[in-house]
């Protein structure tokens, strides 16, 4: 890290944005990076394999596996704009890795006490899915998905570009930097299961317990730990109510055949778990405040691109994961100013 981090400007100056984000660090000028506090801080523990247990609202305490690293933890900075209109939902996509990697891990440990003679679970194939389910998300862009399918189409031609393989090509990044000693297949099942939701039809890495490849993200049938967690923690974090219990299907699911199934008596817990996301989708992630700010913010941003190049990042890992979506702020006005209006124009909302 070493005071490297995500563009500053300050062109959001207002207080939509905590302090250390509306102003730059002193001596600091334009275009110049800046990494989060937290994330900063964080190095030295994660180099050292040194960051302590977590406590995670939903899922209690957790430790990390070694492969964290400064990229995992500037996720910290990566919440999105829902806040702005529902406040408790500050969450950052930190957590939500966190959550998934928790669950991803008591799921095999489920399969493994109940088939655990008959399917050959072991520490390795633990680890393997506990990783992947860390590292899905760490190759989202600033402002997560609008990032992919708003801001990219307006500044450059891109038809094959995924937050699901920049993350394959971050977690590359993370072993070359960090010089982590991996084993090679379980770094490549990693990245294989973190690609499992776009490419389930393709054949997987290898014929046996491709079960393991539906838990973290799950391209046959949409149901996986991702969706599990960001479920309970939206409902969460923005008031909305939901009885869909994950933990039941953790007791209930066994492999058949190779696949992950669920008890057909469990058939009304599903379905609640697609009604629930279908719930967030209409009053959370498509409220009409919402999109509108979002939308606001991506007109920003593409402004902002022809000075910042924040586009060309897609093609320099080392420069791609220090981006967050707070801290793209100009310095000067009148380069983005349409940046200056933002904030009367959400107030008038």
């Amino acid at each position: 890290c070493n005071g490297q981090a995500a563009l500053t400007t300050s062109c959001f100056n207002c207080n939509l944005f905590p302090p250390h984000v509306r102003e730059p660090p002193h001596g600091q000028h334009n275009g110049t990076i800046n990494l989060d506090k937290r994330a900063a801080a964080s190095a030295p523990l994660l180099a050292a394999g040194l960051w302590p247990p977590l406590s995670d609202c939903l899922h209690g305490r957790s430790s990390l596996s070694p492969l964290c690293s400064p990229q995992i933890a500037l996720l910290l900075c990566s919440k999105g704009l829902t806040h702005l209109v529902y406040p408790g939902a500050v969450h950052s996509r930190f957590e939500h890795s966190l959550g998934v990697y928790w669950i991803a891990g008591q799921s095999v440990e489920k399969l493994n006490n109940y088939q655990g003679s008959e399917l050959g679970i072991d520490k390795f194939d633990i680890q393997t899915v506990k990783l992947a389910g860390l590292m899905h998300d760490v190759g989202h862009g600033p402002l997560s998905h609008l990032f992919e399918r708003e801001f990219l189409p307006q500044v450059m031609s891109v038809s094959d570009w995924s937050h699901e393989q920049m993350s394959v090509n971050m977690v590359d990044h993370i072993v070359e930097e960090h010089r982590i000693d991996i084993d090679p297949q379980m770094l490549k099942r990693v990245k294989e299961m973190i690609l499992a939701s776009s490419e389930f039809a393709l054949p997987r890495g290898s014929s046996e317990k491709s079960f393991l490849y539906d838990i973290v993200a799950n391209g046959r049938n949409g149901i996986d730990v991702d969706r599990f967690d960001y479920n309970a923690r939206d409902c969460r974090a923005s008031g909305v109510g939901c009885n869909f219990e994950f933990q039941r299907l953790l007791e209930t699911m066994r492999v058949l055949d190779d696949e992950i199934c669920y008890c057909a008596n469990d058939y009304l817990t599903i379905h609640k778990l697609f009604a629930t996301h279908a719930v967030l989708y209409r009053t959370i992630y498509t409220h009409p405040k919402v999109k509108a700010i979002e939308l606001m913010v991506v007109d920003a941003f593409v402004q902002a691109n022809d000075y910042l190049q924040i586009s060309s990042s897609i093609q320099d890992l080392g420069e791609y994961w220090k981006l967050d979506e707070l801290r793209v702020m100009i310095h000067s006005g009148k380069q983005v100013s349409s940046s200056l209006k933002l904030k009367p124009r959400v107030s008038r909302l």
